[in-house]
């Protein structure tokens, strides 16, 4: 198997998964675009089948293995959404799901997953520690890994997201993505520069784990200690093997951006555009709200909203603390 996918990958993907997921139609957010100084459009995953993103790219594989690979079980580790997005496939073909989620996993994704008829192993360790699991289980049974980032059909999966932006906008200047594991923004960004090379595409990640900014300063993957940032599906200690050459190769810009400002975005998105998000996903906005990206006037941008799967009990928790903070100062 390839390390990478293609443009011909990414639009096969598209017609395998279009049956099973929602075509999430981007939202323009002009109340946010004062605050931001842009023409702001939304990619609005968080109203995705299971919530998330992740549903294209676990869909994409699972679609593909064969039924031997399916009745033997699949197995994998995520924060959370990755889980889903596994889960509500394999229960769809019939196929056992084992996932191995981080005992920090917000619950509403643990019992979200639990809830799509998974076995979750919770453990206690960082993401290669948890990788080591996945694939001594795997061994011992005999399960099938779908890897949430390291896979080029889960990366052609999420890449069929670029296709839609630049068939809804197909001016758009400018693309924010969430940066974790790297996946996604592997499979948008070599659908965007594969379709309008012009456009720029910026990867956004929690200033507390910045390990691709740092990778892209010193020109190699560095690992980085683990350290705790709200927005937990982007909390990993290393750049993914395979996305880090598509990434240096595509990719114009990595911005940081600090949990503060990624509340803001939380709240600016829950006010002004009447979406709630979990902070991964706002992350993008709460870039642009910090003035991290340079931006022309007029300049059409769209960020994508990668998950929405927190608890409404973790979500007003954030929003209460930042109002509690704010009235005391």
């Amino acid at each position: 198997m390839q390390d990478h996918p293609t443009i011909e990958d990414i639009q096969a993907a598209r017609p395998r998964i279009a049956p099973y997921i929602r075509h999430t139609q981007m939202v323009r957010a002009d109340r946010i675009e004062p605050a931001v100084g842009c023409e702001l459009y939304l990619k609005p995953e968080t109203l995705q089948v299971t919530g998330a993103f992740k549903i294209r790219g676990a869909l994409n594989t699972v679609l593909q293995l064969s039924p031997e690979q399916l009745a033997r079980g699949l197995i994998s580790s995520s924060s959370g959404n990755h889980a889903q997005g596994l889960s509500w496939a394999g229960r769809m073909l019939g196929a056992k799901v084992v996932l191995v989620l981080p005992t920090s996993s917000p619950q509403q994704k643990i019992d979200n997953t639990r809830a799509l008829g998974a076995e979750v192993i919770l453990y206690d360790g960082d993401t290669a520690a948890r990788w080591k699991q996945v694939y001594r289980i795997a061994e011992e049974k005999g399960y099938e890994t779908v890897h949430g980032f390291e896979d080029p059909r889960v990366m052609a999966g999420q890449g069929t997201i670029g296709c839609e932006i630049l068939e809804e906008l197909p001016d758009v200047d400018t693309v924010i993505v969430p940066l974790g594991g790297g996946g996604l923004i592997s499979g948008v960004a070599t659908a965007l520069k594969a379709l309008k090379p012009g456009v720029r595409v910026i990867g956004a990640e929690p200033a507390l784990t910045p390990k691709y900014y740092r990778s892209w300063i010193k020109g190699e993957r560095v690992s980085l200690p683990l350290l705790d940032t709200i927005a937990d599906g982007l909390r990993i200690s290393v750049p993914g093997q395979n996305p880090w050459p598509i990434i240096e190769r595509h990719v114009d810009e990595i911005v940081t951006v600090e949990d503060t400002h990624i509340v803001a975005g939380m709240k600016a998105l829950a006010r002004d555009a009447k979406l709630l998000s979990e902070p991964s996903a706002a992350i993008g906005v709460g870039a642009l709200l910090a003035g991290s990206i340079t931006l022309r006037p007029n300049e059409k941008v769209c960020t994508i909203l990668t998950g929405g799967n927190w608890g409404l009990h973790d979500l007003a928790e954030v929003y209460a603390e930042t109002a509690s903070a704010a009235g005391a100062a």
